[in-house]
């Protein structure tokens, strides 16, 4: 189902394929984890093992949006259109055994502890967020329940364009450990612009995913995730192209109010992969940039109760919360 050239691009990338439309790739934290015993900032928030950690899709070039500051290789999108698709325990399975493969390369290293690295062949975390949309797999509550019965914990991220599938998940009892919506681009014409969707709809089928996520308070961790990008200098293409004014911060308030998430990942964009050929390091946010934006936001939705929980330097990130107990996950 993937073609050989598409197939070639990601094995250079180091993905492993597993199926007909699913892939998975061994995370950079993951191996940090291994080798000094440093996890990512999720570890440090919500207290997962990033050794543990399977960063995995269902459906790893097909979606929706050709995103500006994607890593991937939006050139190369396969549309929308997922037929004929894996079972869903296939995929577990399969994806699994290729991560297994990615990680023998740490089998017998002397800097990593040989307890670290059996835990590592057993995830118990699967996240959703590799590449490409999940919610285009047609059997992802089956997906999600297969994760339950390994008593793992799941992660889906998903752009918003497909609210038809988050319903079914909540009327199949299929929500994930962790819900996170992507929100890039505060108005529509930003988003037009930004995500250059294939729906003509894509910004009502946006706030129509805003919506839902309200409604599914106390049923799921739910999270809305900022992607800051500064303007560059004269080189960048897009050189003016931003979404840290202020009247964005009060723009992504607004969306914030409709949905009001249980958090708020506030993170500086990276200049990584694919998304070099569009925009540069100039249009990185520096630190300092991404605290003075959460903290205007924070301001912003300070009747709402939000306020800053947690921050990581290194990796470029602010979160916004109600509740800091909240914050670490129970069901490890």
């Amino acid at each position: 189902m993937i073609p050989d050239k598409v197939k070639k691009l990601l094995q250079k990338q180091h993905y492993e394929i597993a199926g007909k439309h699913s892939a998975v790739q061994i995370c950079s934290w993951t191996k940090k984890s291994l080798k000094k015993g440093t996890g990512c900032w999720k570890e440090k928030f919500y207290g997962i093992d990033s050794h543990r950690c399977c960063q995995f899709s269902p459906a790893v070039m097909w979606c929706e949006n050709q995103c500006l500051h994607c890593w991937r290789a939006i050139e190369c999108n396969l549309g929308i259109d997922l037929k004929n698709v894996d079972e869903p325990k296939e995929i577990i399975d399969k994806i699994v055994e290729a991560r297994k493969k990615l990680l023998m390369g740490f089998k017998g290293n002397e800097k990593v502890s040989s307890k670290k690295f059996k835990e590592a062949l057993e995830p118990n975390l699967f996240t959703m967020s590799l590449s490409g949309e999940a919610t285009l797999y047609s059997r992802l509550p089956e997906l999600i329940k297969e994760i339950q019965k390994r008593k793992a914990i799941s992660f889906l991220v998903t752009n918003g364009q497909n609210p038809e599938m988050l319903k079914r998940l909540e009327n199949e009892k299929a929500l994930p450990t962790q819900l996170t919506l992507s929100t890039n681009a505060p108005n529509k014409k930003l988003f037009d612009f930004w995500h250059n969707s294939v729906k003509k709809d894509a910004w009502e089928k946006f706030n129509e995913t805003l919506k839902i996520i309200k409604d599914l308070k106390g049923k799921v961790r739910r999270v809305i995730r900022l992607t800051l990008v500064r303007k560059g200098d004269d080189s960048e293409k897009f050189k003016d192209l931003t979404n840290m004014t202020n009247e964005n911060v009060k723009e992504y308030a607004g969306l914030i109010e409709i949905a009001e998430p249980d958090f708020i990942h506030i993170k500086g964009f990276k200049s990584l992969g694919f998304s070099r050929k569009r925009m540069g390091y100039s249009k990185q946010p520096f630190y300092e940039e991404v605290q003075e934006f959460a903290k205007k936001l924070e301001n912003e939705l300070k009747d709402l109760g939000y306020k800053k929980l947690a921050e990581d330097e290194y990796s470029c990130v602010v979160l916004l919360g109600k509740n800091k107990k909240s914050m670490k996950i129970r069901n490890l």
